[in-house]
C-alpha cells in the first residue's frame, strides 16, 4: 500500500476551481515533486496535504489511516516553507529546538540530543551556537530542513524550498538537500515551478495545470514520453510543427507556393494517448526536441529549407533557431561551428534524441 495517497481531491476558493479530481500515490521514501506554473494547482494541493486547507471532496490518507479531518499539528508532518521562517533573534539550534518543543514534552537533554542528529543529517554538526544571521543562506535553509526534521516527522512537506538563492548557491543547495532527505529516508512532497529543480530533488514528478494533473513519471518520462501537449511543451525545450496524420507518423506540408520546396515531407513520431483509434488525415501537431534535430546535407528527402535567425552559444551547448521557407520556426542543438545567424540550413531529424511526439491540432 501507498505510505502517502490523495483520492480525488477538489478544491475551490469562491467559484474558481484550483484541484479538480487530484489523486496521486507516493511511496514510503520516495521524494515526489509536484511541478507545474503559478495557478496550476500545486501549493494549494501542498497546502491540503499540511491540513492548513481543507478539500471541499476527497480524501488524504498516510499508511492506510484518514487524516483528512485532522488539524496539521495531528497529522505529524514536517513543513519548510520559502521563506524558512527562521527566527532571527533565536540562535540555530534554539531554531530547531522549537520544532521539537511545540510538539513534544521532551527534556533538555533529549531536547539538545535530538537537536545535534538533526543537525548532523543536514551537514551541520556543531552549528548550533550560531546565530542565523551569521550564515549563509544555503545553510538556512538546511537549518530550516533540520527544524523539520528533529520531530522525526511522518512525511516531509516543501514549499519552494530554493527559490530564494541564487543559481549558484542554489544547484549546490540542491545536491545537498536530496542527499539529506535520503539519508534520513523520509516520505517527501515538494512544489516548485522550476523543471531542474523538480528533475534534480523529485524520485517522480507530477505536472499540474489548473488544478489538473496530467501526468506523473520519471523525469525521464516525462521528456521523452509526454502524454499531453502540455507536458511536452511545458517540460523542456521544443519546437512545434503542423501536421497531417498518416498511419504511424506524421506528414508536414510546405506552401506549394515554394515550388521546389513543395511537399509533402513524411516524419516518423510516436502517437499521444490522446490520438489511440485517429484516422489518418487528421490534422495534428508534432513536438519535437532540439537534439532530435539536425542541419542535413542537401538531397535528404526529410529535410526542410530555413535560415538560421539565431544563435545561442550555452557552453556545452548551441542551440539555433531557425525559421523555415515554408513558415514556422524549430529549434536545433547543434554543434558550436555548424551554422551562423544568416546561413541557409536543412533541418531533419537527428536518430538518438527523443522521439517526436503527435498530438491533436491545437485549437
Amino acid at each position: 500500500m501507498p505510505f502517502l495517497v490523495l483520492d480525488r481531491l477538489d478544491k475551490s476558493f469562491g467559484a474558481q476551481p484550483v484541484l479538480r479530481g487530484l489523486s496521486l500515490a507516493v511511496e514510503k521514501g520516495e521524494i515526489l515533486a509536484l511541478l507545474g506554473p503559478s495557478g496550476s494547482g500545486k501549493t494549494t494541493a501542498l497546502r491540503l496535504i499540511a491540513g492548513f486547507e481543507a478539500p471541499d471532496q476527497g480524501r488524504i490518507l498516510v499508511q492506510g489511516e484518514e487524516v483528512t479531518a485532522l488539524p496539521p499539528e495531528r497529522r505529524s508532518f514536517g513543513m519548510v516553507f520559502q521563506h524558512y521562517a527562521l527566527f532571527p533573534h533565536l540562535t540555530v539550534g534554539e531554531n530547531v529546538a522549537f520544532g521539537l518543543e511545540s510538539r513534544s514534552r521532551a527534556g533538555k537533554e533529549e531536547t539538545a540530543r535530538r537537536v545535534a542528529e538533526a543537525l548532523a543529517l543536514v551537514d551541520l554538526p556543531g552549528f548550533a551556537d550560531r546565530r542565523v544571521g551569521e550564515i549563509s543562506g544555503g545553510q538556512q535553509q538546511r537549518v530550516a530542513l533540520a527544524r523539520a526534521l528533529a520531530p522525526e516527522p511522518r512525511v516531509l512537506l516543501l514549499d519552494e524550498p530554493l527559490s530564494n538563492l541564487d543559481p549558484t548557491l542554489r544547484e549546490r543547495t540542491r545536491r545537498e538537500l536530496r542527499r539529506a532527505i535520503q539519508r534520513v529516508g523520509i516520505t517527501t512532497v515538494l512544489v516548485t515551478h522550476e523543471q531542474e529543480e523538480a528533475f534534480h530533488l523529485g524520485d517522480r514528478v507530477a505536472v499540474l495545470q489548473d488544478g489538473v494533473l496530467h501526468q506523473v513519471g520519471s523525469p525521464e518520462d516525462l521528456y521523452e514520453r509526454p502524454a499531453t501537449r502540455f507536458v511536452a511543451t511545458f517540460v523542456g525545450r521544443a519546437s512545434v510543427l503542423p501536421g497531417i496524420l498518416e498511419g504511424d507518423g506524421a506528414v508536414w506540408v510546405p506552401d506549394p507556393a515554394l515550388g521546389g520546396e513543395a511537399g509533402p515531407v513524411r516524419w516518423s513520431a510516436a502517437r499521444a494517448p490522446e490520438l489511440e483509434g485517429s484516422a489518418p488525415g487528421e490534422a495534428v501537431d508534432l513536438i519535437v526536441r532540439p537534439e532530435s534535430l539536425a542541419f542535413a546535407k542537401s538531397g535528404n528527402p526529410r529535410a526542410l529549407a530555413g535560415r538560421v535567425i539565431e544563435r545561442r552559444y550555452a557552453g556545452t551547448a548551441t542551440y539555433y533557431q531557425v525559421a523555415l521557407s515554408a513558415g514556422g520556426e524549430v529549434e536545433v542543438l547543434a554543434p558550436a561551428d555548424a551554422a551562423a545567424a544568416g546561413d541557409a540550413v536543412r533541418v531533419a531529424p537527428q536518430a538518438g534524441g527523443p522521439e517526436p511526439r503527435l498530438f491533436r491540432r491545437a485549437r
